[in-house]
């Protein structure tokens, strides 16, 4: 029988990306900001830490979205790290979030450079 040893580099390396698995603390920050400001419709919170393009959403589109998602994130939600991506010069996050009340999850993107927010997207 033969055994499969790996040399200590290979073990430490596929160590590391186990644990690379967690979201930047900056990163599960903004995202959880950005969802609290959706559910107290506070869009000063929202567009705040946005760079120039970002904060210039309209009060209006921001209503948009607090009008289709408010009720649901009320009534309780769970957010969990699904991974990142590079994407012209940007950290992009992945995010679930998962109603209490059941129904469809949802995936939210978090565009960031600079630790300034480019975008923050929920299909």
């Amino acid at each position: 029988m033969k055994t499969l040893t790996l040399p200590l580099s290979a073990a430490l390396v596929l160590a590391c990306s186990v644990f690379a698995t967690d979201a930047s603390s900056g990163s599960q920050a903004e995202a959880t900001k950005l969802i609290t400001a959706i559910v107290a419709d506070d869009y000063a919170s929202f567009v705040d830490d946005g760079n120039a393009a970002f904060r210039g959403l309209s009060k209006d589109q921001f209503e948009a979205v607090v009008s289709q998602l408010s009720s649901k994130l009320k009534n309780g939600y769970d957010i969990a790290y699904l991974g990142d991506l590079n994407q012209q010069g940007y950290q992009v996050t992945l995010w679930r979030i998962r109603f209490k009340s059941g129904g469809d999850d949802l995936i939210a993107t978090l565009s960031m450079k600079d630790g300034k927010v480019g975008g923050f997207w929920i299909k």
